[in-house]
Formats: structure tokens, C-alpha cells, sequence
């Protein structure tokens, strides 16, 4: 299978050689990687030249963006510089962070999982991170999503979904629209990657109400609003994220933001929180 990848960078120095390290060792290597320098301050430039000298399907593009760190339409439009200068002659492409090192057969593994499984559309393993000199499972997601670090998606797929949705929520709606669109989003807990970098711990302080405004945006109503940005506050131990997400999706809702999906769509995405919340707190 050939593998294209793409990897955002915002001041990632710190961590992107290694991140890249772990990639050219991979047993099965991709045909393509483009680095996007998306308005980086330090080194990070620097040291991805260092790579695209000595392997020649490593590309860097410079983006000039803003200097805030924000999650989804920032991270997502970087993204597209880069895919935008590949052509369709792949079979997954993958969207990953800049701050992760890879097992070396993870691209070998996730490849497998595609070819032994037609149905499956999206592929990922889990993100870990050090405490204590300890690698845990970064958990603040359930075991059936893909974390936004390390997407990875067969081509039919990707274009079935719309590709990727340029705002905060991308990685939860494009997996909502594969179910939409009938395919399989396929996770493997034995493929640990490590996350140099906790999720969100850079990010710019108005971050926190982008992700109320998700749950507006995938049409999930006050409710699943409720009980998602529950969850994820107490996910993250910071139970003033349940008052900020909230006043995100009020903020979007007064403001009538556009939606990320139709009403058919938004209906289907209701329909399937409500089946997974009734089955792990009502049926266990």
C-alpha cells in the first residue's frame, strides 16, 4: 500500500526529529511525507532540510499563517498545503502531529489492518504520553476514536467524507461521516505511539470555547452538548472546561455559525451518541 503523509508543524523543534526519525525506520516506508511549516518561529524548518536532503520523498512547504497555536481550521489549512501539492497516486493518507514517535512497524500494521479489512475507512493506534517515566494511555478519548495525531485514511474514504472539515471537531466528525458513508473506523490498542506533547497544552487561551462550538457545528444539541463536554472536563480534570464548552456552543448557536454536516447527516450523528451513551451507562 502507498502511504502519503502529511505533518503540520507549529514550532515543534523540541520534537519533530524524532517524530521524523521514526518514520524513515519504518518496515514498510511511505512514498511521500511533506512537512508544513505552518509559521514556525524556531528551528523547526532547519531541522526538517536536514531530512529532506538525505531522503528524497521528505518535502518541507513554508505556510505563513498566524502565530497562535489553535486546533482544527489552523491545524486543517496547513494540512491541505501540503496535500494539495501531492498527487492521487496513493492508497492511504495520513494526517499526522509533529511531536509523535512511531513503533517501527506502524505504517506495516496499519496497512494490514486496511488490506485484511475491505470495510475498514480509518485506521489509528493510541497515544501515549510520559509521567513519571511512564508511558500511559493518553485518555481522553474512548478506545473506538483516532486521535487527531495520527489519522490515517484509505483513499475512497477520505474523499466519501468530504475529506477533511476545516474547523474544530475535524477528527470527530470525519468519523461520524465514514459511519454516515459505511465504512468501519478501525482501532488497534497494541500499537502504542508516543505523544511528546499532551494535546492542547500549547494552545492559544481562546481554544477552550472552540470546542462547544464543535458540538454545535456536528448538530449534536444541547444534550449530547451537555454530556460530551461533561465528559471531557472531567477527562481532563478541569471541571471549569464544562462551563467554557457550554458557553462555546451558546456563542455558536447566538451567532448561527454554519454547520459542518446537513440535517440528514447532523440526525445520523444524534442517532449514534445516543446509542453509544445508552449502551455504556444504561446497558453495563
Amino acid at each position: 500500500m502507498k502511504f502519503y503523509i502529511v505533518i503540520p508543524a507549529h514550532n515543534e523543534e523540541k520534537f519533530i526529529q524524532q517524530t521524523l526519525d521514526s518514520l524513515v525506520k519504518q518496515t514498510l516506508l511511505p512514498k511521500k511525507i511533506v512537512v508544513v511549516d505552518d509559521h514556525s518561529t524556531d528551528a523547526t524548518s532547519a531541522i526538517v532540510t536536514t531530512f529532506t536532503t538525505q531522503y528524497p520523498y521528505i518535502t518541507l512547504l513554508k505556510n505563513a499563517s498566524s502565530e497562535a497555536h489553535l486546533p482544527g481550521s489552523k491545524i486543517i489549512k496547513a494540512f491541505y498545503k501540503g496535500f494539495k501539492t501531492l498527487d492521487s497516486d496513493f492508497d492511504i493518507i495520513c494526517k499526522f502531529d509533529a511531536d509523535l514517535i512511531f513503533p517501527e512497524n506502524y505504517l506495516e500494521r496499519i496497512a494490514k489492518t486496511f488490506t485484511e479489512n475491505p470495510n475498514c475507512g480509518m485506521a489509528g493506534g493510541f497515544c501515549y504520553i510520559e509521567k513519571q517515566s511512564t508511558w500511559i494511555l493518553e485518555n481522553l478519548t474512548d478506545k473506538d476514536h483516532i486521535r487527531g495525531a495520527l489519522k490515517a485514511y484509505r483513499k475512497n474514504c477520505f474523499y466519501d467524507i468530504g475529506e477533511l472539515k476545516t474547523a474544530m471537531g475535524w477528527d470527530t466528525v470525519d468519523e461520524m461521516l465514514a459511519i454516515y458513508n459505511g465504512w468501519e473506523v478501525c482501532t488497534n490498542e497494541n500499537l502504542k505511539v508516543k505523544h511528546l506533547k499532551p494535546t492542547g497544552i500549547t494552545y492559544h487561551k481562546q481554544a477552550i470555547y472552540h470546542q462547544g462550538e464543535a458540538f454545535f457545528k456536528m448538530r449534536y444539541g444541547f444534550w449530547i452538548t451537555l454530556i460530551a463536554s461533561l465528559k471531557l472536563a472531567m477527562l481532563k480534570k478541569k471541571p471549569y472546561l464544562l462551563i467554557a464548552y457550554l458557553k462555546g456552543y451558546f456563542l455558536a448557536k447566538q451567532q448561527h455559525l454554519p454547520y459542518l454536516v446537513s440535517e440528514k447527516e447532523g440526525k445520523f450523528i444524534r442517532n449514534l451518541r445516543w446509542k453509544n451513551i445508552k449502551s455504556r451507562f444504561i446497558f453495563k
